[in-house]
């Protein structure tokens, strides 16, 4: 169900300095974000683990994003009106886990109290919950109730699951669905999923960055089709012959990380799996965002899935096989 209740009181703007502050302005949420704040007249400035991949025609300030060096972080946010954050990681790797992300987004919002930023708009999930076995939800609660204590004015924005623009998830599945003869559906697929298009959850970023009282919204889409009829509508749309097989819950992880291996990524983990059995990419309450995700798959499926978008490769600047 979505909330969006105001839990502190409606106040004036003190200074709008015209810069604001997005983490992974070069990703794929933050890039959105950062496109629509500065199509409306903003300058940007981004925290990025990615320094690189910025041009000479950007438009974007780069700053790093250097989770240890909290005097740099506070530097880099001074003079920034509003933050808006995509920071996270979806899986564990490395020494980078979803413990040490929580820790990395508490410095973040402290860097940002401490630097005079005035509003934070981050970007969570569908039912985070301190209490949930799920190290990825349990994670996004507890940077939920960091922020919370950090006394900045905040918007959180609960979206499940993206799609639009160069999407991992819609594309590899039309990927699949074009390379092999057969895609595997984990139990019965009736669960449902419920999108919203990148480019309205940065629309709905820039609103809750214009209100100044503590909120909490579902960033959702108008449709929530089971999965078997979100696979069954890409396959129509990019006209692909695979035959769709039920498998049991506990094989599809399996079956996802060995195909995995062989391109050198992560398709679905054991964690998402389960999320989305249980419901959890799901919500019945009102959209938020205006698209439709059975229209965009008619109009993009010429595209749609024609190359494979490597996870790791993108997060974690390794090359793909």
């Amino acid at each position: 169900m979505t909330k969006d209740s105001a839990t502190g009181l409606q106040s004036a703007r003190v200074t709008d300095t015209g810069l604001d502050a997005v983490t992974g302005a070069f990703s794929y949420s933050g890039r959105a974000i950062a496109t629509a704040l500065t199509d409306a007249g903003r300058h940007v400035r981004t925290l990025t683990g990615h320094p690189n991949r910025a041009t000479s025609a950007s438009r974007i300030e780069v700053r790093p994003l250097d989770f240890d060096d909290q005097i740099g972080l506070v530097a880099s946010l001074e003079g920034v009106t509003t933050l808006y954050n995509t920071y996270w990681v979806r899986f564990a790797r490395q020494r980078i886990d979803h413990e040490l992300a929580v820790e990395n987004s508490r410095a973040l919002f402290q860097a940002a109290r401490r630097a005079g930023v005035e509003r934070i708009v981050h970007v969570s999930i569908t039912h985070p919950s301190v209490d949930s076995a799920l190290p990825y939800f349990r994670g996004k609660a507890l940077v939920e109730r960091a922020l919370a204590e950090t006394g900045v004015s905040y918007a959180v924005l609960r979206p499940a699951i993206l799609f639009g623009s160069d999407g991992v998830l819609l594309n590899n599945i039309a990927w699949l669905l074009r390379h092999f003869p057969v895609f595997a559906i984990g139990g019965r697929g009736d669960y449902r999923i419920r999108g919203i298009h990148v480019d309205d959850l940065a629309q709905l970023c820039l609103e809750k960055g214009a209100q100044r009282f503590d909120s909490v919204s579902d960033a959702v889409g108008p449709e929530r089709p089971t999965f078997v009829e979100l696979v069954n509508s890409i396959k129509d749309a990019v006209e692909s012959r695979s035959l769709l097989v039920h498998v049991p819950g506990a094989v599809l992880p399996i079956l996802s990380r060995a195909v995995g291996a062989a391109l050198g990524d992560v398709l679905l983990t054991r964690d998402e799996y389960r999320a989305m059995a249980d419901g959890l990419a799901d919500t019945e309450g009102p959209a938020t965002g205006s698209t439709a995700l059975s229209d965009w798959l008619i109009d993009h499926a010429p595209a749609l899935g024609r190359t494979y978008a490597n996870e790791l490769k993108r997060h974690f600047d390794i090359a793909s096989p």
